[in-house]
Formats: structure tokens, C-alpha cells, sequence
């Protein structure tokens, strides 16, 4: 496996033929320039061309090439690009030389020359330039190693080149030009000696990167060096001409050299640095022979010395002091690789030990298997883990140890992880159950590696990470009160129930529940009695759902509850219709027993219940939704009752959200006005003040009241947009309306006004609790001038910061007026419990007022209260000047109705509050409690001004008190 993964590992070679088109190029050059040097280029004057200007211009191409790529590419081996630059055009000024004395001058070129100095000087650069390209050794030690490496290299290669040649080369005489060329004549074998010795050394040291563009560099030395020995040989020398073949092995090295960096630059646009590739097969066998190195070179010394003997000729003295040398060199080294070894095998031994105290001391688990699956190696913290003995467990199968669930998986997981290339995925991961000592099954999680074919298992135990994953998934699908599943699992399961749905599953249908009343138990008994009787609701309905059948009961939060039953297959509509109604009443009736809660206290509640069927091409949201509709029409319709969902319910939404779009437009465009009526006095038939009422003005010019907008609010969910509608309508009403009143104070028209707020709206958090004397300031209206009419009443807004927020405003000057007093309970609980300054009397009870005697005495009795409580009264809805009459003996102060006047707009009140009054029916004798709406003066504004010519100004009756008997504070 290990090798397929190699070959997957090795990467596909793209752009071959962009690469193969400039090495025929450079072999068609070298190529033509052997063929020309073989057949002497067709005279002897283009011969000393080619051999002299033709070398120069290969060097300096050489030069220019390496130069280029050393300044356009920073990195470790610059240097050594730009020391070969600097090598080949000491090589190309050299041939250049001599090429003007051959050619421009027509002699033979002297010795020494300056191309002689040239051509010196072209080996040192190139020598060192190959000790950069070479890899850094890591210490001291391996740096003497491989000096010593070159110079038993180098030294091999003088006491054989010695022997063969240069012993008959270093035989000048006592004059200075012979020993100038003797001296030249030894410089050039010795030079490329050390140059070639670089070259062996760097191929076995090379640095890793850029080898192809290396190893060109290398081959271009090497043939200029072989080119340099052949030279040095008399006998080639002494028949040297340029332009023969030997040039031809010049003119390669220098165009091998110039084409090197070209090779570095389309190897690094075709290899980017990748991540770490494994090692190559080759580099044990790269090793062996750099091991052998040292021994080679004293073999050839040996050889060096034997020829000498061989020959008959005594030992030279420069072979035997190389010689020795080099057997010096050879034992130097061999004893710094002795003592690097023993520190390399201590620091192994120490790694080993480290490495073992890590494996036996680790909390996980690390096993060894071999290819067939047997467990070689165990580590020691098995016994912990598992409960099992390493020794136990070594030798055995790891099939074995597997739960037979999770096997396959694993098996699989393994053989697509060892298909892989090892470069691309290194390790994976696998999740199990191992078999314990004790026989239970644990989860294990384990790192898998590859091993010598074999792999490595490191494994620790993840048992109770599993086990709180679960519990966290459990805890995250099911509600924590009721431990039934909550919304998210519950749409789940419906979409599941959905999509699987067979024919015979026809039927399936969801039921939303919610119980009527428990805000109430909540209120009354409190919250933890509210927790126990939702936690006993969720068992009767869990109880209530088949078990085993797939039917789903689920908390959807607060109070409402969902149920799915799936279909049993009943091909009849009606008969299945007829089924879940069945289930769904008695679910109801269930749910709707007494509960006895904390303290043996018993309380009831009721349920109202939606049903929707899961028809062909429902989705789950709709289906959901359609149930949540059919709930809240029960709710609608009564409550404690079961509702089948039909599509009429989607078109009544629809022309909900339909009417809430208009209002949202209407109040965002300014299509709300605000008309006032007159609160008229009974006694006198003056305005003492105004009630506030919105419009609606359509893109017609006809005006309609709100209650349609408002009413929907009231009507199906409630709550939500809705009351968000109501709040924003509220909250223009009253800025209107005080915008308007400070205005006509200013105008000299101080008549309070009396603005509808739900008492919902006083105790939301969106208006805090100075936002009324904020906007009284804003607008330099005074607080007395400002009557605020509780509108609505709702059981569900808390009474006592209700009566916190009123008090809070009484105290600022500001009136209060319970509205619609007599429909109902709630007006009486208001009334006792919160300081109510004003009374308006119920449409209701003015209507038949005159003509039944039973309402008579009832609406008596009510005004009769409200003089006991020194309040003012106010009768709603008075249409008839009997009423009139009727109201003010009885004792009801102010009216307001058709009777005087319907509402105003702003041109039309300003008239009437100019004349002043309306007439009423003859008078009554003296009433017991009466007089005009008094202006409560707080801590904003002034009086205003004066009414007019016409209008008189009201007298002002003593101050109220509300029902608590706390008397007003002065302002």
C-alpha cells in the first residue's frame, strides 16, 4: 500500500512539451557547433573565429543568463547564481583575449597572458559557488567533514593526475619564463581538480531545492573541467588549434550553464512550494555511496602510488605527501564521525527513553497493528483505559475488540485512508465502541497513522463526551419542564411524517393546543403551581397518544402544546375526520379536568384545540401553520373547544395582514386626522372639554373611524404586530392631540383635552414613565390640561403598576378618566383599585336610559357613586334631549354626543369653542354634584389666555378626590 500511496503522491508533470522545446534547441546548438568544430568550419581563419569569439560569446551568454536570474530571484542560493556569472565572464574575457591575438593581431598568444589570469580566475567563483549551492551542515563536526571530504577528493585526484601527467608538467627549469609556465601549467590541473572536487561533493550534498536547475550547473562544470584535464594533457596541448572538437566541449558547458536558470525558473512556475513531500526511494542509496566517498578516495591514492611502483619510477614526493594527506585526512575524519556517532547514539538512547516514558505514562492508548489486523504492541495505559492488560490485549484480533455495529464503518474508513496517498492524508480519525475488560462497550476515539505497512492506533476514551453530547442533543430537542419534545424536534418530525407519508398513511394530522385560563393560575396560585400543572398537561398528553404508533405530543412553549397522529390507513374522508375530531375532544376534555397543584390546591383550566390534515402537497410549515390557525379561531370563537382548520381561516389572515399593511401605511403617510367633540357641561351647556378621536382619511377624502383597523388587533392572535399597531396608533393620537391643545392655548382656547390610551399602553415598557411630561414640556401644554381615558381592560395588565404609573401622573397635574365604566367587572376593579378622577358612563347605559326603568335605576345608582367618590361623571353617547334631561337629574355633570355635537375638526371647534356652549333642554333645579372640568394646574406651563369676546370664563369646582380618599396635591 505504501508504494501505490507513492505513486498517487507523485505529482503529474505539466507543460512538457514547453520544456522539451529549449532542450532541442540547446542540443541543436551544441550539436552544430561539434559538427562545424569536426569537419574545421570550412577554413582556418572562420576555425579561429568560432574558437576563440564563439567561446567568448557562449561565456558571456553563460554570464549574462546567471546574472539575471542571481538579481531577480532572492533566496539563499543568489550568491552562488552570481558567483557563476562572475565564473563565466572571467571565461568569456579570457577566450575574448585570445581570440584578439589569434584573430585582430595574427600571433600566437604569449605565455603567461592576460588570458591566462582570465582563465585562473574562472574557478575560484565557481568553486565557491558550489560550496553555496552545497547544504549547510548543522555543527562544527560536519563542517571539518566536509572539507575533509573535498580534500580527499581533491587529493586523490592530484596523486593520480600526478602520476599520469602533471609529474612531467612541473618539470621547468630555472628561468623565469619557464617557471612562469610551469607554474601556469600547474595552476589549471590543480584549479579544475578542486572545481571537480566540488562537483562530487555537491552531488551528494546538494541543497534540495531547484535540483534540476543544480544539477544542469553541476553538469556544465563537469564538462568543462573533463575539457580543462584533456587540455592539460601534453600530448593534446602540444596540437592544440582553436576551433577543434575540443571547444566543442567548452561551448556545451557554457550553454549548459546559460541554460540553467531557465530551467530553476520553469521548475518554480511549474512546482510551487508545496508542503512536504516524503523522502525520495533514492536517498538511502545517495547516502551509501556519500559513506564510501573517503574510502574511494584513498583507494585512488593507493592506486596513484602502485602505478608509481609499477612503473619502475621511485615513489615522487609529491605523491607520498599527498598521500599521507590524505590517509591523515581519512583518519581525522573517520574519528569525528566516530566520536558524532556515539553522540548521535546517546541522544537516540535519550530519545528512546524520553519517548518511552511518554508512551508508558500517556493517558491514551497506543496500539501497533500489522497488516493482517493482530495487535503487535500495546501500549501500558490500556489497563487503565480499557480494563484490560497490554499483554492480554497484544496478540490479539482488533476485528475481535470492535463492536460488530461499528465495524464495517471502520473497516471501511481504514481501507479509503491506506488508498490514499500518504502526502495528501497523513492520518485520519474513526469513532467506535471497543469491547472493556468488564464487557461493557466503550467509545473510543483514535488517530490512525501508517506504520511499515501496518498502523498505528492512538486511542483515548471519549465515554463521557458521548454521553453529554447526547444529553446536550436531548436537552436541545426537548423542553426542560416537560421533557417533551419542543419545537424544533416536533417541525421535524411533522416534516418527516410529511415526506414519508404512504397512501395507507392517509389521516395524519397535527393538533395545536393551547390551555385557556392558565395566565389566570399563574396570577392567583403563582408560577410554580403554573410549572406543576403544565408538567401533569404534558402527561395527560403524552398519555393520551398511542405509544409505539409514531404519534407525537410536544411543548411548543408557554402554554401551547402540539400533537401529531399519523394516519391508519382510512381511505374515507369522513370517517378519518370524524376519528381525530374524536381524539381531539377527548384530548380536550382530558386537559380540561381539575389539577391539584402545590398545597392541595385544585384549579382548572381549559383547552382550545386546531386540527389540520396533512393533504396532498402540504408542506410541514404549512400544515403547522394551518393547525396554529384552527387554535386560535377556537380561541376566537369561545374557547374550551375544537376547531378544523379550513381555507377561509388563511383568507381571513390574509385580509388581516392586508388591513395592518394599509394602517402601517396610513399612520407612515400622514393619512390619520384628529377631530375632537365637545365634553359639554349639563348645567350651564358650556365646553369645558374636548375628546380627542382619530380618523382615517383615504386617498378618496372619506374619513372612517379606526375601530375596524383596531379591532383587528383584538381579534384572532392579538399581541404581537398588532399590538405594535395599536401602541403606534396610540402613541400619534397623543402627540396630536397635545400638539394641538398647547396650540389653541396659545390661541386663547384653554379647554383640557381628553386623549384614549389602553391601559396596556401605560404599563409598556416602550414608553417610559416621564414620557408624558416630557412631551407636556415639549410643547408647553399644562398637565391639568391633559385628561388621560383608560380605554381598555384587559385582565392580563398588572393592576398594581397600572395604579403606580396613574398615581405618578396624577401627582404631575394629569386627569384621569375610566372609560366605559358600567360594562362589566373590570370597570369595578378598576375603580376600587386605581385613582380614577372622572367617570364615562357606557354608551350602554345611556342609550335606553329614558325609556326602561330598569336601566334608570342601575345608571342612577352608578352616577350616585360617582358623587359619593367626589368624581366627575361623563355620559357617553347622548343622542336625545331627553337624555339630556334624564342624565342631569340623576346627577351626571357633563355629556357628550350627537345630541350637541359629533367631532370637530379644527376650524369647526375653534367656532364653537368662540361661541362658546351649546343650548340644553329648560333647567333642572340644582344638582348635588356638578360645574365645569377643572384645569388641575401642575409643574408645566400657564394658564393661557383668555376665550374670546364671547365666551365667559369658567367658575372652578374644589378639587377631587380618588377613590383611595388621597387628596391631589397642590401645584
Amino acid at each position: 500500500m505504501s508504494a501505490t500511496g507513492a505513486v498517487l503522491a507523485r505529482p503529474s508533470v505539466s507543460g512538457g512539451g514547453a520544456g522539451l522545446l529549449p532542450q532541442v534547441v540547446l542540443a541543436l546548438v551544441c550539436g552544430g557547433y561539434a559538427a562545424g568544430a569536426i569537419v574545421g568550419w570550412g577554413s582556418s581563419q572562420l576555425a579561429l573565429v568560432m574558437g576563440d569569439f564563439g567561446l567568448s560569446a557562449a561565456a558571456f551568454a553563460a554570464a549574462a543568463s546567471c546574472l539575471w536570474h542571481g538579481r531577480r530571484h532572492a533566496g539563499r542560493l543568489r550568491p552562488a547564481w552570481l558567483l557563476f556569472a562572475a565564473s563565466s565572464a572571467m571565461a568569456g574575457l579570457g577566450n575574448a583575449v585570445w581570440g584578439w591575438y589569434e584573430v585582430v593581431l595574427g600571433r600566437s598568444v604569449p605565455t603567461p597572458s592576460v588570458a591566462d589570469f582570465c582563465f585562473l580566475l574562472f574557478a575560484p567563483p565557481a568553486i565557491v559557488g558550489m560550496l553555496v549551492l552545497a547544504k549547510r551542515p548543522t555543527s562544527r563536526a560536519r563542517w571539518i567533514c566536509l572539507g575533509l571530504d573535498a580534500w580527499l577528493i581533491a587529493g586523490s585526484l592530484v596523486t593520480l593526475s600526478w602520476s599520469l601527467a602533471l609529474a612531467h608538467t612541473g618539470e621547468f627549469g630555472a628561468d623565469g619564463a619557464s617557471v612562469a609556465r610551469g607554474a601556469l601549467s600547474l595552476a589549471y590541473p590543480l584549479l579544475d581538480i578542486v572545481l571537480v572536487s566540488m562537483v562530487i561533493v555537491l552531488h551528494f550534498r546538494r541543497s534540495s531545492g531547484n535540483r534540476s536547475a543544480i544539477n544542469t550547473a553541476i553538469a556544465a562544470f563537469a564538462l568543462t573541467v573533463l575539457c580543462d584535464a584533456l587540455f592539460t594533457s601534453p600530448l593534446l596541448r602540444e596540437h592544440y588549434r582553436s576551433g577543434q572538437i575540443l571547444d566543442a566541449g567548452w561551448f556545451a558547458g557554457s550553454a549548459l550553464l546559460a541554460y540553467a536558470p531557465w530551467v530553476a525558473r520553469r521548475e518554480a512556475a511549474q512546482n510551487p512550494p508545496p508542503a512536504r513531500r516524503p523522502a525520495q526511494q533514492s536517498v538511502p542509496i545517495a547516502g551509501s555511496l556519500a559513506a564510501l566517498a573517503p574510502y574511494l578516495a584513498a583507494a585512488v591514492c593507493t592506486l596513484g602510488v602502485l602505478f608509481n611502483v609499477m612503473d619502475g619510477r621511485p615513489i615522487d614526493g609529491v605523491v607520498l605527501f599527498t598521500a599521507c594527506a590524505v590517509v591523515l585526512a581519512l583518519v581525522v575524519r573517520q574519528a569525528i564521525m566516530l566520536m558524532d556517532n556515539i553522540r548521535l547514539t546517546q541522544e537516540l538512547a535519550q530519545k528512546e527513553s524520553h519517548f518511552r516514558s511518554l508512551v508508558q505514562s500517556s493517558s491514551d492508548v497506543i496500539m501497533i497493528a500489522a497488516p493482517t489486523g493482530i495487535l503487535r504492541y500495546v501500549s501500558p495505559a490500556a489497563s487503565g483505559v480499557y480494563g484490560r492488560d497490554a499483554e492480554e490485549l497484544e496478540g490479539s484480533e482488533l476485528a475481535s475488540l470492535i463492536h460488530p455495529e461499528d465495524l464495517g464503518s471502520v473497516v471501511h474508513e481504514v481501507r479509503r485512508f491506506l488508498a490514499a496517498a500518504p502526502g495528501e492524508e497523513p492520518t485520519t480519525r474513526i469513532e467506535c465502541r471497543f469491547r472493556s475488560g468488564s464487557g461493557d462497550w466503550l467509545n473510543v476515539e483514535s488517530t490512525i497513522n501508517r506504520h511499515h505497512g501496518g498502523l498505528i492506533f492512538n486511542s483515548r476514551d471519549v465515554t463521557e463526551r458521548v454521553r453529554l453530547q447526547a444529553q446536550l442533543q436531548h436537552n436541545a430537542e426537548h423542553d426542560p419542564l416537560t421533557d417533551l419534545p419542543n419545537r424544533a424536534l416536533f417541525t421535524r418530525r411533522v416534516a418527516h411524517a410529511v415526506a414519508g407519508r404512504r397512501r395507507t398513511d392517509a389521516g395524519t394530522a397535527v393538533l395545536f393546543i393551547d390551555l385557556d385560563g392558565f395566565k389566570a393560575v399563574n396570577d392567583t396560585v403563582g408560577h410554580h403551581a403554573g410549572d406543576e400543572l403544565l408538567v401533569q398537561a404534558a402527561r395527560r398528553l403524552q398519555e393520551s397518544v398511542r405509544s409505539g404508533s409514531g404519534d407525537c405530543a410536544a411543548r411548543l412553549g408557554g402554554d401551547e402544546f402540539a400533537a401529531l397522529i399519523l394516519g391508519d390507513g382510512e381511505g374515507d374522508a369522513g370517517n378519518r375526520e370524524q376519528r381525530i375530531m374524536e381524539i381531539a375532544d377527548r384530548l380536550r376534555l382530558r386537559l380540561s379536568q381539575p389539577y391539584r397543584v402545590e398545597g392541595g390546591t385544585e384549579v382548572r383550566v381549559a383547552a382550545s384545540i386546531g386540527v389540520a390534515f396533512a393533504e396532498s402537497g402540504t408542506s410541514p410549515g404549512a400544515l403547522m401553520r394551518n393547525a396554529d390557525l384552527a387554535m386560535y379561531r377556537a380561541k376566537a370563537a369561545g374557547k374550551n373547544r375544537v376547531e378544523l382548520y379550513a381555507p377561509q381561516m388563511q383568507a381571513e389572515v390574509a385580509r388581516r395582514a392586508e388591513v395592518a399593511t394599509r394602517l402601517r401605511a396610513a399612520l407612515h403617510d400622514g393619512e390619520f386626522v384628529l377631530l375632537h367633540q365637545p365634553v359639554v357641561e349639563l348645567t350651564s351647556g358650556r365646553i369645558t372639554a374636548v375628546a380627542a378621536q382619530a380618523r382615517w382619511r383615504s386617498a378618496q377624502g372619506i374619513l372612517f373611524t379606526p375601530a375596524e383597523f383596531l379591532r383587528v388587533a383584538d381579534n384572532g392572535r392579538g399581541g404581537g404586530e398588532d399590538t405594535a399597531r395599536t401602541a403606534e396608533l396610540s402613541r400619534w393620537m397623543l402627540e396630536a392631540a397635545v400638539e394641538q391643545a398647547a396650540q389653541r392655548r396659545r390661541d386663547g382656547h384653554p379647554v383640557p383635552v381628553c386623549v384614549r390610551l389602553p391601559a396596556s399602553r401605560l404599563v409598556d415598557k416602550s414608553m417610559p414613565p416621564k414620557a408624558v411630561e416630557t412631551l407636556l414640556t415639549r410643547h408647553g401644554l399644562p398637565s391639568g390640561a391633559l385628561i388621560l381615558e383608560l380605554t381598555d381592560s384587559d385582565p392580563r395588565v398588572p393592576l398594581d403598576e397600572l395604579e403606580h404609573r396613574l398615581g405618578a401622573l396624577r401627582r404631575l397635574g394629569v386627569r384621569i378618566a375610566l372609560d366605559g365604566f358600567g360594562s362589566g367587572y373590570a370597570a369595578i376593579r378598576a375603580l376600587r383599585r386605581l385613582p380614577i378622577d372622572v367617570l364615562k358612563l357606557d354608551p350602554g347605559l345611556v342609550e335606553g336610559v329614558v325609556e326602561s326603568s330598569r336601566l334608570h335605576k342601575i345608571t342612577a345608582g352608578l352616577l350616585r357613586i360617582a358623587g359619593d367618590l367626589g368624581m366627575q361623571s361623563i355620559a357617553e353617547g347622548v343622542e336625545l334631549p331627553e337624555q339630556i334631561v334624564t342624565l342631569r337629574g340623576m346627577g351626571c355633570t357633563h355629556a357628550q354626543g350627537a345630541a350637541f355635537s359629533g367631532p370637530l375638526d379644527e376650524h369647526r371647534l375653534r367656532r364653537a369653542l368662540l361661541r362658546g356652549g351649546y343650548p340644553v333642554p329648560r333647567p333642572e333645579p340644582p344638582l348635588l354634584v356638578g360645574g365645569a372640568l377643572p384645569i388641575r394646574h401642575g409643574g408645566h406651563g400657564g394658564h393661557g389666555g383668555s376665550h374670546g369676546p364671547r365666551r365667559t370664563e369658567p367658575h372652578t369646582h374644589p378639587p377631587t378626590r380618588s377613590n383611595t380618599e388621597t387628596p391631589v396635591p397642590p401645584t
